[in-house]
């Protein structure tokens, strides 16, 4: 007997190394061993991927993401969604026709989880310009999934073994970072991360570390007041509903005492304060958890690499950790849609 969770694994921009990934993660025992795997994408783009990577795996396209649970294991079972040309297939040449097609792999995906019919989503990159292009005017896959879930608070997170970063704003130019720094979005993004890192750790109560903005906390206001007037007035309010959060934490030493396992999720102000530490640390195996969505959804850390598509020689290994992951989240979650069980599917 089997109960397994239904992950739907979005390919990403096809002429990236999404197909690529996909196909190299998919051959990895535990996949297998632990979710009922289903591609949304392209039929073409994943013929290609396994010529490139030497696979002899079949692909079974289903008509319904619960007929993936009966694709045989020496098949990839691929919920086809476009029909697209060689000349939309060519490598590192994203073509209007892929930047829809990468829309809709995701809002499918999106809606399948909003569904109860897959219990997690797990994404390849995409090239948000085609996408853009495409007529879809969002910064990337956190914005677009928010708005699909209806959500206006949201927080994209990036884990690995050692280090889980948050961050209060995303894709934002750097001048603008301090007018956007106020102590209620400093607030949403401190409670929506305890409560992700709560199900991803399983601890109660996780320890978090939140960054100041300036270099020394501002240094009584020498350097700049947003500590004072924003982000220590967020963490006193946080800890009197119950949140450990501390700080604010200089940028500079914290990551230091963090990736010994002194705190189990840090908070960062802007994206390259958190996330180049993160990726110094877990360049190959980091996760981008998007926490507040009434869904799951993790992805890889990095970006189409088209520089490597075509070759074979992507790394695996951080679609490998966002798959176990939406696995992990899934089994921890108490949420579900009675279709199948939110996602999990049981089979005797």
């Amino acid at each position: 007997m089997s109960d397994k969770p239904l992950i739907a694994i979005t390919m990403g921009d096809p002429c990236g190394v999404g197909p690529e990934i996909i196909v190299k993660a998919w051959s990895h025992p535990e996949v297998g061993a632990r979710c009922f795997p289903l591609v949304v994408g392209d039929r073409g783009a994943l013929e290609r991927a396994l010529r490139v990577c030497g696979s002899r795996m079949g692909i079974a396209e289903v008509a319904e993401p619960e007929d993936a649970c009966r694709v045989p294991a020496n098949a990839m079972a691929l919920l086809p969604l476009s029909r697209l040309t060689e000349e939309d297939l060519r490598y590192g040449r994203p073509t209007l026709a892929t930047g829809e097609a990468v829309y809709r792999y995701i809002c499918t995906a999106a809606r399948l989880c909003l569904a109860g019919r897959v219990a997690a989503m797990a994404t390849a990159p995409i090239n948000k310009e085609a996408m853009n292009r495409a007529g879809h005017d969002f910064h990337g896959h956190t914005e677009l999934l928010a708005e699909l879930c209806g959500v206006g608070d949201y927080v994209m997170m990036l884990a690995g073994d050692l280090l889980r970063v948050s961050l209060v704003t995303i894709h934002e130019a750097l001048r603008d970072v301090p007018g956007l720094i106020s102590r209620e979005r400093v607030l949403n993004t401190i409670r929506i991360t305890a409560a992700g890192v709560r199900l991803l750790t399983g601890k109660d109560r996780p320890r978090l570390a939140v960054l100041a903005l300036n270099p020394h906390c501002g240094e009584g206001g020498m350097f700049g007041n947003e500590e004072q007037e924003s982000i220590t007035p967020a963490i006193e309010a946080a800890q009197g509903e119950g949140i450990d959060a501390a700080g604010p934490l200089s940028a500079d030493t914290l990551f230091y005492f963090a990736q010994k396992g002194e705190y189990d999720g840090v908070v960062a102000m802007y994206h390259d304060q958190g996330l180049i530490p993160l990726k110094m640390l877990h360049f190959d195996d980091g996760v981008n958890v998007t926490l507040g969505l009434p869904i799951i959804r993790t992805s890889v850390d990095h970006g189409t690499a088209y520089d490597l598509a075509g070759t074979g020689r992507a790394s695996e290994k951080s679609l490998l950790a966002a798959v176990r992951m939406a696995v992990g989240m899934a089994e921890g979650s108490k949420g579900g849609a009675d279709a199948v069980n939110g996602g999990r599917v049981r089979l005797d």
